[in-house]
């Protein structure tokens, strides 16, 4: 409904004026824009980005306008879609010359609270928003290796207040989202209080959901929903934020990127303010979430399916679980030697990506396959133009963790990259990999599982998930 009211609304209203301006909208000096559409007045085409199938949008757009790069306009913004891998290429190679990250306005909007009530006072000075966090490197594999053991414990213990013995159907998805969420809460800020944590996974998939929407605040849109998770998320970390500082003032040791924020100063000797740390920190746990829950949620699906892929993940664990005394947790070692673990997480996310693409803005006017983008639009890259692609990987449909073996069916350079590439690559990449490692050892060391409804209807596109929650039957081992 959300969706038709604003349509028709926004037609009447708009419609006249569209007529004076378009003449006007096309790029200056002769330049060649790419090829495509800007789509409707002010909506441009942001419906069918948000309500249509992200494949069918990039693809339907590819062929008929062109494989390479096409114009479109979403989320308010004059975009160029670069497709394929020569475009992956080009992007993650010429990151600092031509492009700076961008967020989308209702993105920037549901992190930026703290800016939203200073517009009197002059900006602060623009950070690169993570290089406090990539400093002290919390994401490198020597920070992760201490953290290593936290996240086998952490998995161990919700398996066992979830999935114990007494119980035989389950959902997958309630639980891959109560563990994720542990272990962000527990990695970002420290804290170690599943009951605190588990009340605030609602708010999380509203946030989550709420990035990428039509910025409508009205009660019933998406977007409003999302705008109060973000201020009950917000009030929550404020007195965390406010609990660590106690901690830390008797003495507490900076262990988690909460305390590292609460310390770290910039070149005035400033430090951030409470909101701003509230926010930056809600955004590295949405980050860190949905996306991580959502490969496990359907990696739990594809091995369900399979008992042939479950047999193998399973020797390979059980063979790393033997190497152990009982009671000792998972080691750095142990997690390189789950390669093929590591194939199958890779064959999920290449058929649910667990994150669709992401937006830069152009620094400065170039030229791509022929066409020119100008300075100030967008560049969407996304996983859609090559992960279920016939030309880069061979019956694009089936679920085969084999094809990443090194040999001549391993995917070639660019076509494979769910975690971005060049210097921007998502900097949780190990973070995520340990986790979702972490609970495979744990999950098929422990059970055995079968999908009850194959069929069931995978809802949404930017955060994917089982309509139903995954429902399994569950088989202890003992």
């Amino acid at each position: 409904m959300e969706v038709l009211a604003l349509g028709l609304s926004l037609a009447l209203i708009v419609f006249p004026l569209f007529l004076a301006f378009r003449k006007r909208s096309e790029g200056g000096n002769g330049a060649k824009l790419p090829p495509g559409s800007f789509g409707w007045p002010i909506m441009g085409e942001t419906m069918e980005f948000l309500f249509g199938k992200p494949e069918k949008f990039v693809g339907d757009r590819m062929n008929k306008y062109s494989p390479h790069i096409f114009k479109t306009k979403i989320l308010g913004e004059k975009t160029a879609v670069i497709c394929g891998p020569t475009g992956h290429k080009f992007l993650f190679s010429n990151e600092q010359k031509y492009f700076t990250s961008f967020r989308p306005h209702p993105m920037q909007y549901l992190f930026r609270s703290y800016q939203n009530n200073t517009a009197a006072q002059p900006p602060p000075p623009r950070t690169d928003e993570l290089k406090s966090i990539r400093q002290p490197g919390f994401f490198k594999p020597e920070a992760l290796m201490r953290y290593l053991g936290k996240m086998d414990s952490i998995t161990q213990q919700q398996l066992q207040m979830h999935w114990n013995d007494d119980i035989n159907t389950v959902q997958v998805y309630p639980l891959a989202k109560s563990i994720t969420l542990t272990l962000a809460c527990q990695f970002f800020l420290g804290i170690n209080n599943p009951e605190r944590i588990s009340r605030l996974v609602k708010h999380f998939d509203d946030v989550t959901v709420g990035m990428h929407s039509i910025m409508l605040n009205i009660p019933g849109t998406t977007f409003y929903r999302a705008n109060k998770a973000a201020s009950a998320i917000r009030k929550e970390l404020l007195n965390v934020i406010k609990e660590k500082k106690l901690a830390m003032a008797t003495g507490a040791p900076v262990q988690d990127i909460l305390s590292h924020m609460i310390v770290v100063t910039d070149p005035n000797g400033r430090s951030m303010p409470n909101a701003e740390i509230a926010d930056k920190i809600m955004g590295l746990l949405t980050a860190g979430y949905s996306t991580v829950a959502t490969t496990i949620t359907f990696l739990m699906k594809y091995v369900g399916l399979s008992p042939e892929i479950y047999e193998k993940i399973r020797a390979e664990q059980l063979e790393i679980a033997a190497s152990k005394k009982t009671g000792e947790l998972l080691e750095w070692e142990d997690v390189q030697k789950m390669k093929y673990s590591w194939n199958v997480i890779c064959e999920t996310m290449r058929l649910v990506p667990p994150l669709q693409g992401t937006f830069r803005e152009v620094l400065t006017e170039f030229t791509y396959n022929g066409y020119t983008v100008p300075k100030g639009w967008k560049v969407y890259w996304t996983v859609s133009t090559t992960n279920t692609n016939p030309e880069y990987f061979r019956n694009p449909e089936k679920f085969d963790p084999s094809r990443y073996d090194e040999g001549e069916e391993a995917p070639a350079p660019y076509t494979y990259v769910p975690f971005g590439g060049g210097p921007r690559m998502c900097p949780g990449k190990e973070y995520a990999r340990l986790a979702i490692l972490a609970f495979v050892h744990n999950v098929v060391n422990k059970y055995r599982w079968e999908v009850i409804d194959p069929n069931e209807k995978v809802e949404g596109d930017m955060m994917p998930e089982p309509e139903k929650g995954l429902p399994i039957w569950l088989h202890h081992h003992h």
